[in-house]
C-alpha cells in the first residue's frame, strides 16, 4: 500500500512539473518573440477571432503590414476594412505606428465594426534611422519615419515566410489571397508593380527624368551611381504595394543593403532632386534592380492621387483589385478622384479626432 501511494505521489509530482515546464516554455517563447533589437516593440495583439468567424474563414494566415501615422490614421483604417471585408482568409494585420498614436489606434479598432480584426500593433522607434536619413533642419517636420517601416519587414513579422506590405492610401476590392499567392521567381525577395505596366499612365515630372524610370529617382551625375551600371531608362516600380518572400529577404540581408544605401545618400546625396521628397523609393530601386518579380498590375492601380481629375473610367476603377491614391490628393482630404469609392470603406473615428475634410476645402494641405 505504501509503495502504491508513493508511486501515485511521484506520478502527480511529474505531471505538475511537466505542466509548469510547458508554461515556462510558452512564456519564454513569447518573451523571445516580443524582443526586438531595432525598437520595433509589440504593443498589442488580438490572437484570435470569434469562433463563428473562424468557421467561415480559410486556415491560411496572411500577414499584412501597414503603417499608421496619426494624421493619416483614417486611411489605414479604411484600407484594413476593405481588405478584411473582401476575403475569407485568415488575415493578421501588423500595424506599425509611433508611440503617441497607439491609444488612438486601439480605441478606433476596439470600438467600431473593426473589433473582430486580428492585429498586432508595433511601436516604431525613429532612432533606428539615425545616420541613415538626411534631415533638412528647416524641414525636419517633413520627415515621416513610418515610410521606412517596409525596410524592416523581417523584424515586423519575424515568424512569417511571406508578407504583403501596403500603403495607407489604398483600397482593396478583391480577395487579398490572390495577391499573397503572387509567384516569386527563385532568388527574388519581393514582387512589385512595374511603372511601365499597361495600366499605368506615364506621369511626367517637370525637369530631368520621369517618375517611371530610374533617372527620375537617382542622380546619374554621381560616380557611385554610375558605377552600378544601372540603365537610366530602366522602368522603376512602385513600393507602395508589394509581396515579400521573407526567407529570401533574410538570406540576402536586404534590410542591411537598404540601410547601406540610405547611409551613402547622407554622405553623397545620391538621390535625384527631380522628385523632391522621394527618399524611400531610391534605395529599393538600387537593391532590387532587375532582381524582383512582378505583381498583377490590377493589384496596384495607382496615381489616383496625382491630380484632382479622373484618369480612369468608372468601369476600370470598378474592375481594379487594388486602388492606390499615391500623390498629393488623398481621398480623405481635398479633391481626389473617386473619393466616394474610398469613403465606402471608411469607418468613422469614435474619438472624433480624425474627421474627413470636405473635398471642396482649399485649406487642407495634403501630406
Amino acid at each position: 500500500v505504501n509503495i502504491s501511494i508513493l508511486i501515485v505521489a511521484v506520478v502527480i509530482f511529474l505531471l505538475v512539473l511537466h505542466h509548469n515546464f510547458l508554461g515556462l516554455s510558452d512564456f519564454l517563447k513569447r518573451e523571445l518573440s516580443d524582443s526586438n533589437p531595432l525598437g520595433l516593440q509589440p504593443v498589442d495583439f488580438v490572437p484570435a477571432v470569434p469562433q463563428r468567424l473562424a468557421d467561415e474563414r480559410n486556415d491560411k494566415e496572411i500577414s499584412v503590414v501597414i503603417a499608421a501615422s496619426d494624421e493619416r490614421l483614417g486611411g489605414a483604417i479604411a484600407a484594413m476594412n476593405s481588405i478584411s471585408r473582401n476575403t475569407r482568409s485568415n488575415v493578421v494585420f501588423h500595424i506599425v505606428t509611433l508611440n503617441d498614436t497607439v491609444d488612438h489606434l486601439r480605441l478606433w479598432l476596439s470600438n467600431t465594426a473593426l473589433k473582430n480584426l486580428r492585429y498586432r500593433i508595433l511601436d516604431f522607434d525613429p532612432r533606428v534611422l539615425e545616420g541613415k536619413v538626411q534631415v533638412d533642419p528647416q524641414k525636419a517636420d517633413t520627415l515621416k519615419p513610418l515610410t521606412f517601416a517596409r525596410f524592416y519587414l523581417p523584424n515586423l513579422v519575424p515568424h512569417a515566410e511571406k508578407a504583403i506590405y501596403v500603403d495607407d492610401d489604398i483600397i482593396v476590392q478583391d480577395d487579398i489571397l490572390e495577391l499573397y499567392n503572387t509567384p516569386l521567381k527563385p532568388g527574388h525577395a519581393a514582387a512589385f508593380s512595374d511603372d511601365c505596366d499597361s495600366t499605368t499612365n506615364k506621369v511626367a515630372v517637370r525637369g530631368a527624368g520621369n517618375q517611371y524610370n530610374y533617372i527620375g529617382f537617382l542622380d546619374y551625375k554621381k560616380e557611385t551611381i554610375r558605377k552600378l551600371a544601372m540603365k537610366a531608362n530602366t522602368c522603376s516600380f512602385n513600393p507602395g504595394v508589394f509581396v515579400a518572400n521573407l526567407t529570401e529577404w533574410k538570406l540576402q540581408n536586404i534590410t542591411k543593403q537598404l540601410e547601406k544605401w540610405m547611409a551613402l545618400n547622407v554622405e553623397e546625396e545620391l538621390y535625384s532632386r527631380t522628385l523632391a521628397g522621394s527618399i524611400t523609393t531610391p534605395p529599393l530601386l538600387i537593391v532590387f534592380y532587375r532582381q524582383h518579380s512582378s505583381i498583377d498590375p490590377m493589384w496596384n492601380v495607382r496615381h489616383l492621387g496625382s491630380s484632382a481629375g479622373k484618369r480612369y473610367s468608372p468601369q476600370f476603377v470598378k474592375a481594379a483589385k487594388l486602388l492606390h491614391w499615391n500623390g498629393h490628393f488623398k481621398p480623405w482630404g481635398r479633391t481626389a478622384s473617386y473619393a466616394e469609392v474610398w469613403e465606402k470603406w471608411y469607418v468613422p473615428d469614435p474619438t472624433g479626432k480624425f474627421s474627413l475634410i470636405r473635398r471642396h476645402s482649399e485649406a487642407y494641405e495634403a501630406k
